[in-house]
């Protein structure tokens, strides 16, 4: 994913040293003629180097043109994660299309949920109905017409996804054969690493399509179709399937989409999403209206700034309840009015007192648990603390 990047001055390897080169040319190419040459390479070079999981590689080459070629590092994180997330390829087996066998194109798809829970959210594998389901309905409002599917049988937490695009290629390989055969993908839940622990966080079902060459993937690549109503179908009709994996959780569909893309809007869909989490949670926690409850919102600095954080209290009293972070993703980096966008949906959820916060506040951590001091009414960074005559809960707020 694209990133804030940390500065590397070592020497690249050869391979980071034309990929680098690769890209500044497909950067600063005049022509569409151009722009496929340089494409060419680039794609060939990623795939031998995405076989061989050099995944240092595109860290050395990325960190070099982040300081150096912004465009072009951004031409090669596009290409890298094409890369990981899509396949062309050979395979046997009829198609309504193409007949017996032919060229097939093969996309990585990610199906993001937003969920909260006074509990946990869990991530675990699915039953087999659960699979059935999602995969009638993807079918059914989600992807085109001929397109054939796999999904991975697990509910993935954000810390159990692949590390690297040479492991999310693996994964992606073992989909498309899936998705050739019409199957799903067993995982193994209990072998995968273990998961932090929140009360709200977005969970992933990853899966496979293939469609022959040149063929739409998506119903919305279709004539008839859009993505606005594939979302509204799939909530509807999908929603009701993840019920039981779900159970005692608030939970939102977000739309199926490419690997990468879907992550990067989970990742930004979670954040208004987290803070009406936490308003209904401290409902449900304190059994006070939310009207009862002071919010404060501060910038918080690692040299630059790096997340606003929203300490709650409730109301007539300065101490720290709770707490969310809201981080800051691409171009919110520059932006100068994320706070008064979380004021707005602080507001929105019924927040009776909400205090936006001026001075620059340092990135620290509990030196303890390593959970994240959040702002109080005085401008202090301060723990998250429950009242001492109240049961802690089993997790907390991402």
């Amino acid at each position: 994913m694209k990133r804030r990047r940390q500065h590397s001055r070592h020497h690249l390897s050869r391979d980071a040293e034309r990929l680098a080169w690769l890209a500044a040319g497909l950067a600063d190419s005049g022509s569409r003629v151009e722009d496929a040459y340089w494409e060419g390479e680039l794609a060939a070079l990623i795939d031998k180097l995405l076989r061989a999981a050099e995944d240092e590689v595109f860290n050395q080459a990325l960190d070099r043109l982040y300081e150096s070629h912004t465009r072009a590092y951004d031409e090669l994180a596009d290409l890298v994660e094409a890369g990981a997330e899509t396949g062309r390829f050979q395979a046997g087996g009829e198609s309504p299309e193409t007949g017996a066998g032919g060229a097939w194109t093969g996309l990585l798809i990610a199906l993001p949920v937003l969920a909260w829970s006074r509990y946990a959210v869990p991530a675990k594998g699915l039953s087999g109905g659960v699979m059935q389901g999602l995969r009638a309905q993807l079918s059914a409002h989600v992807m085109a017409g001929g397109a054939r599917l796999a999904l991975a049988d697990c509910l993935y937490s954000p810390d159990q996804l692949p590390r690297g695009y040479a492991e999310t290629r693996r994964l992606a390989d073992g989909l498309w054969q899936a998705a050739l055969a019409d199957r799903d993908l067993h995982v193994e839940a209990k072998k995968l690493p273990e998961t932090a622990v929140y009360v709200s966080d977005v969970r992933y079902i990853l899966g496979a399509v293939v469609v022959p060459a040149g063929h739409p993937l998506f119903r919305w690549n279709e004539p008839d179709g859009s993505r606005a109503e594939a979302l509204a179908r799939w909530r509807e009709q999908a929603g009701p399937n993840l019920g039981a994996a779900l159970a005692g959780c608030a939970y939102e569909l977000l739309l199926p989409d490419a690997y990468f893309a879907a992550w990067r809007q989970a990742d930004r869909e979670i954040r208004p999403y987290s803070l009406k989490a936490a308003v209904a949670y401290m409902q449900a926690l304190f059994n006070r209206p939310a009207g009862l409850m002071r919010a404060v919102v501060a910038p918080f600095y690692d040299g630059w700034l790096a997340e606003y954080r929203v300490g709650f209290t409730l109301a007539n009293s300065d101490d720290v309840v709770h707490g969310v972070v809201w981080p800051l993703l691409g171009s919110d980096e520059e932006g100068g009015e994320m706070a008064g966008e979380i004021e707005r949906l602080l507001k929105e959820a019924g927040v009776g007192e909400v205090l936006v916060q001026g001075q620059r506040y340092p990135l620290e951590y509990c030196d303890d648990c390593g959970a994240p001091l959040y702002p109080s009414p005085e401008g202090e960074s301060v723990h998250a603390e429950l009242p001492e005559d109240m049961e802690s809960p089993p997790a907390h707020l991402h």
